[in-house]
């Protein structure tokens, strides 16, 4: 009965705000006409259609408002009109009682609030949908935050979930936009990334790693994650003070250099997709502060780590060299690069990709370079290879949504700010520094223990190859016609023959190179030359038989 109610209640939200609208431009299967019907029943909308469904999921509640926020990571499904708008999604809602909050700590630390904080403020310092925060003092004198997951969530979240998807799977089945839009896989998505968030655990890891990558470094700070104190359901913070990213006034009271401010947060976002390949995928302005204490040297704040992202190395290489490539309209080289990568299908025609890049990259780069958004040049460059079947790359969903936060925000404090002066030198000695000798030694460096493990194995390996070619033996007076032989069946053992005795001279090879190696251990640097002319020998030899 709670499940009819609320479906109804949803129902009657769609028609308050007209949301019917949205699927005006679309086929109308017979099936929703009378439910269509039923909507016009309802005042014509006044708003726009991205107004109206952000007060809509407002209405709704907290559930549909982090479902709105998610949308607004998705530009690659919708469009950019609606995605501003939910952009200004507020997910704050009234805080539950603090005594619930106190037994919530007190339940899952196994001790009472006094013997675990000096000082608790029973006062919330912010409230939202999943989790609330209060400030506390640590007996060692440390200013925390504690962060608690709201109680009672998960039902709710199974039930709105399960009625997202009925709606998602009607408008996938009976309208013509549903399986672009493949609204079934964004309400899945949504579904894990909030039980995601509810793992308070994760995002204390999620912290722990990003202050580890940015320790000691002026671009960045991550509040330390007080672990003796946090657990899944608690999660206990350095509290920090800032001066919010957005606040422009308080900013310039302050002394902030602004250019500097700006240009840094295109660093701190190369940064941690190329150098650390771990970045922050939430990194709106309600998680942003400025630090005060160096305003001519300014550094970032952040906080809320629930989300995070990374890349393969494949990924990373790509969409350097494409970045690189678009910015240098080389539309060609885009073109196989989304081919090489795997993001579009191997049969894809370069030339017809190519020329459709080129239409959709040509009015952007008509611009100035400090008018370019590099957020909606990536859009654009996925949204034209999708129609060319690129499959939904959700790792670099999160990144380009990324992207367009750290853009605004830049933008933002200081409009003139050219992202392409910062951010070209960075690619190019990304991928000059990729393929340095160094660093390909650092890689061989990285699997040599690996290597070392395997190493008693080649023997074996190469008798068990030894054994074979011994068996073929047997069959003599097949293996003499096999050079004459066209019959594919024959060709067959021939080639196999063949990869035997390649097989056997690339183990010999590395076999001896991995030894000379292991031999030099103590002093890696001074590896022999003879030991990597073996190794190379050896995979030259595996890379190329046919």
């Amino acid at each position: 009965m709670a499940k009819f109610i609320r479906l109804l209640q949803i129902l009657h939200t769609v028609g308050r705000y007209r949301l019917d609208e949205l699927l005006y431009n679309t086929q109308k299967p017979r099936i929703l006409a009378l439910l269509l019907l039923f909507f016009r029943l309802y005042p014509k909308a006044k708003d726009s259609r991205g107004r109206r469904l952000r007060f809509a999921l407002e209405e709704l509640g907290p559930i549909f408002v982090k479902f709105g926020q998610l949308l607004s990571t998705r530009p690659d499904l919708i469009p950019g009109d609606i995605v501003k708008e939910l952009d200004h999604l507020q997910d704050n809602v009234a805080p539950f009682d603090s005594e619930t909050f106190i037994q919530i700590v007190e339940s899952n630390l196994n001790n009472s609030i006094e013997n675990l904080f000096k000082n608790f403020d029973k006062q919330p310092l912010a409230s939202a949908s999943v989790a609330q925060v209060h400030s506390a003092e640590l007996h060692s004198g440390e200013e925390v935050v504690v962060k608690v997951i709201r109680p009672g969530l998960e039902p709710i979240i199974e039930n709105d979930t399960r009625l997202l998807r009925i709606i998602a799977q009607l408008v996938e089945k009976f309208t013509s936009e549903g399986k672009r839009l493949r609204p079934i896989e964004v309400v899945d998505d949504y579904r894990e990334t909030i039980f995601d968030e509810l793992d308070l655990a994760r995002e204390g890891a999620n912290a722990s790693q990003l202050r580890r990558n940015f320790e000691n470094s002026k671009l960045l700070y991550i509040p330390e994650v007080y672990w003796d104190y946090s657990c899944k359901n608690v999660l206990v913070l350095e509290r920090i003070y800032g001066l919010p990213v957005t606040d422009t006034d308080k900013l310039k009271a302050h002394n902030i250099n602004l250019k500097r401010l700006a240009e840094r947060g295109v660093e701190v976002f190369f940064t941690q997709v190329f150098q650390h390949n771990f970045f922050h995928a939430d990194m709106h302005p309600g998680n942003v502060f400025v630090s005060f204490e160096t305003p001519h040297d300014p550094s970032y704040m952040a906080v809320d780590m629930a989300i995070v992202g990374t890349l393969t190395r494949e990924d990373q290489y790509y969409l350097a060299r494409n970045l690189l490539a678009m910015f240098r309209r080389d539309y060609r080289q885009v073109a196989e690069l989304h081919v090489l990568s795997g993001w579009v299908p191997r049969n894809t025609s370069i030339a017809g990709f190519e020329s459709a890049i080129r239409s959709v990259c040509e009015p952007i780069f008509e611009k100035p370079l400090k008018e370019i958004s590099f957020g909606e040049a990536l859009i654009s460059l996925f949204q034209t290879a999708q129609r060319y079947q690129m499959p939904v790359q959700p790792q670099l969903v999160l990144l380009q949504k990324t992207l367009l936060n750290i853009e605004g925000l830049g933008r933002q404090l200081y409009p003139d700010l050219d992202l392409w002066d910062t951010a070209h030198p960075f690619l190019e000695r990304w991928v000059r520094d990729r393929f340095h000798p160094k660093a390909l030694w650092n890689d061989f460096k990285y699997h040599a223990p690996e290597w070392m493990e395997k190493f008693p194995q080649i023997p074996h390996l190469i008798f068990d190859t030894l054994s074979e070619i011994k068996e073929l033996g047997k069959i003599a007076p097949e293996l003499k016609l096999l050079a004459q032989d066209l019959n594919p069946p024959h060709a067959q053992k021939r080639k196999k023959f063949r990869n035997m005795l390649l097989n056997l001279s690339a183990g010999f090879c590395l076999a001896a190179g991995v030894y000379l190696t292991y031999k030099h251990l103590p002093e890696l640097s001074q590896t022999p030359k003879e030991a990597l002319l073996l190794i190379s020998a050896g995979l030259l030899v595996l890379f190329n038989k046919t």
